[in-house]
């Protein structure tokens, strides 16, 4: 066996790979679709993609291209991996790519499943909830790519795909494996194409893990993955899969793109921790590599502490709207994206070796600007959140989507690890 994950977001695939490695299948994640078809001995391939917020047509096309190389790789068993806040828009992109890969793999039946309840995200009566509050009520209602007005997947999917959803309650999956394979059987001979799976606590993703073990697609969150690995490690894979990806160097940096509200007061318990600075969109916009460059040299001269210096353009819903409304909402985002591309590429020239990054695109920026195409993954710092060691460079780095992680989360991943 074979797991071959899709993932639409950079932070989006070390979350989820992070969970094969934790329950015992070793993992290797590529930062887009390899351009030759590198072989690895790992248990699960993870490919992630820029395909959240992208034209649909474009996820599409970026999803069937993921999946005709893991099938190259010899993959069997696919996951296409999206938000656990089921990040979406009524055109998509979730359901036009979970369509077309069920077309692809010739299958009509997959599950929805973005739960993940140890980071809040549960799933009752096919609503989604993010702690204590509806997705709908939560702060993913300002989000300002994606706003989600809407809990209910069942209306989510249905708006965004061609198909038919159904839904299996909490009370089906207490019941057990064998009891949700017959409810996907008796949902399948009424046409129900996208089956919404209640997760209410770990034991569900078990039972689940149990009864999909044999689906050819399954879609969700990272949380269904806990309960695959768990049935297909084996004792050899479970003692090697943490190793190869422990942290290693000795200069590290912290850069925060996510306007996550967890984001925001990560940033604002580490700033009374360590030396901070914030990111100016105006200079952003005048002159890139040159203020750039200025923020690599307040870089290196605050690298001498105990903590890593922050560099930060993490702003609070307010903040973000005022920017928004002075710059323009792309225009302000591609400016913060292009400066934290050039600040990597010279703080590498200068020898860092560590990254901690918050926020989906920002991950992918700094990744790719690093040259980082492939790596293994280490040990976790939060749930959903490794450190990732490069295959072919002294690199390594912490990714954390926005919402991920506790208020102490960047010092946490200094302090708490031995590096190489």
């Amino acid at each position: 066996m074979r797991l071959g994950v899709i993932a639409d977001d950079f932070t989006g695939a070390t979350d989820i790979a992070s969970f094969l490695v934790q329950n015992g299948l070793t993992t290797i994640q590529f930062n887009g679709i390899p351009v030759s078809e590198e072989i690895t001995e790992a248990q699960a391939i993870v490919v992630s993609l820029k395909s959240r917020s992208c034209p649909a047509d474009q996820a599409v096309s970026q999803s069937l291209a993921a999946l005709a190389w893991l099938q190259k790789q010899g993959c069997d068993r696919f996951y296409f991996k999206y938000c656990s806040t089921f990040d979406s828009t009524a055109q998509g992109n979730i359901g036009p790519v979970t369509d077309a890969l069920l077309n692809a793999l010739g299958e009509t039946q997959t599950v929805i499943c973005p739960a993940l309840p140890v980071n809040g995200r549960t799933v009752y009566q096919g609503y989604l909830f993010v702690g204590d509050q509806l997705l709908s009520d939560s702060g993913m209602r300002h989000h300002p790519v994606t706003p989600m007005h809407d809990s209910n997947l069942l209306r989510l999917m249905t708006s965004q795909a061609t198909g038919k959803a159904g839904l299996i309650a909490a009370a089906q999956v207490d019941q057990g494996a064998e009891s949700v394979r017959q409810a996907l059987g008796q949902l399948a001979e009424q046409g129900i194409n996208y089956v919404v799976t209640d997760v209410l606590h770990q034991e569900h993703l078990l039972t689940l893990g149990t009864a999909l073990s044999e689906m050819r697609l399954v879609t969700g969150g990272s949380g269904l993955a806990i309960g695959l690995a768990r049935q297909w490690a084996t004792a050899e894979t479970d003692a090697k899969a943490e190793q190869a990806g422990r942290p290693q160097g000795d200069r590290a940096v912290v850069i925060s793109g996510s306007c996550s509200q967890m984001t925001n007061r990560q940033v604002a318990a580490y700033r009374q921790l360590a030396p901070a600075c914030e990111v100016e969109i105006e200079h952003c916009l005048e002159d890139a590599e040159g203020y750039a460059r200025q923020l690599c040299d307040w870089v290196e001269a605050n690298s001498q502490q105990a903590l890593a210096p922050l560099l930060f353009a993490t702003a609070d819903a307010q903040q973000l709207q005022v920017i928004q409304q002075r710059y323009g909402a792309q225009r302000s985002s591609e400016a913060v994206e292009q400066l934290f591309a050039a600040v990597t590429r010279e703080l590498k020239q200068r020898g860092w070796q560590r990254f901690i990054v918050a926020g989906g695109e920002t991950s992918g920026v700094v990744a790719q600007s690093l040259g980082v195409t492939a790596f293994h993954i280490g040990p976790t710092i939060s749930p959903g959140v490794p450190w990732v060691r490069d295959i072919h460079q002294p690199l390594s780095l912490a990714l954390k989507s926005g919402n991920f992680g506790d208020e102490d989360f960047f010092r946490r991943a200094q302090t708490e690890f031995t590096y190489d």
